[in-house]
């Protein structure tokens, strides 16, 4: 098992974008080398596939002008 931060995961989508599977594979190898190559094809797939979290909508308190 292994985590990818969402910079990581944009590195690996971008290299998706740009040079295919196997491009976004290699990025991902060098990120995670313990995984085959069999692995990281499916893996970076995977991640490719994401998309970004939205960032949360920050809530507006009301003043009471009482």
């Amino acid at each position: 098992m292994f985590m990818v931060s969402e910079t990581d995961a944009a590195l690996v989508r971008a290299a998706y974008e740009f040079g295919g599977e196997f491009d976004a594979m290699l990025a991902l190898r060098r990120m995670a080398p313990g995984l085959s190559v069999e692995q990281a094809r499916e893996c970076a797939r995977t991640i490719a596939g994401w998309t970004p979290l939205a960032l949360p909508v920050p809530k507006i308190r009301r003043r009471d002008d009482k």
